[in-house]
């Protein structure tokens, strides 16, 4: 069965093991860490440049949970939304390496580590994909192993 919604996509069988997605750069300011701290990461180093001053992060930082949405919107920007994606299956191995600080630029890749088909769903193929994420000096910030489904064309076809 063909899904209207991704037919023109590439599927699983599109996908190579090694294949590399650079994922461009976003520069984070200080409104967007605030904002983002507000509603979902509260703690002081993330809403007040004094007490991020003073804490072990040295200056205002991104929440790492920001630091991870901004890399899904990078993810979903270069590769997700050109593919027969299905959804998330989940991470593993999420590091938070350095802080993210008021005007940092990120960015960074994905690398397809992993295909293999689904065995209880065989239209479906599950994909593993390495992140490195860096900052403006190549200083890693966030690493993490994510899995995803993918539509594959047709259950037959061969893995």
């Amino acid at each position: 069965m063909t899904n209207p919604v991704t037919k023109t996509r590439r599927h699983f069988e599109d996908l190579a093991l090694g294949e590399t997605i650079d994922l461009g750069r976003t520069t984070v300011s200080r409104d967007t860490i605030v904002s983002f701290a507000r509603e979902f990461d509260p703690l002081p180093f993330h809403l007040d440049e004094k007490a991020a001053r003073d804490s072990l992060l040295g200056g205002l930082a991104a929440s790492g949970w920001h630091t991870g949405a901004l890399t899904l919107r990078m993810l979903v920007d270069r590769f997700l939304s050109h593919i027969a994606a299905c959804g998330g299956l989940g991470f593993e191995n999420l590091r938070w390496k350095a802080p993210v600080l008021v005007g940092d630029t990120i960015g960074g890749t994905a690398t397809i580590v992993e295909l293999r088909r689904s065995s209880s769903h065989p239209h479906w193929g599950i994909v593993k994909l390495d992140f490195r994420i860096a900052n403006q000096d190549d200083r890693p910030v966030m690493t993490m192993r994510l899995a995803n489904l993918v539509e594959c064309r047709t259950a037959e076809a061969a893995p």
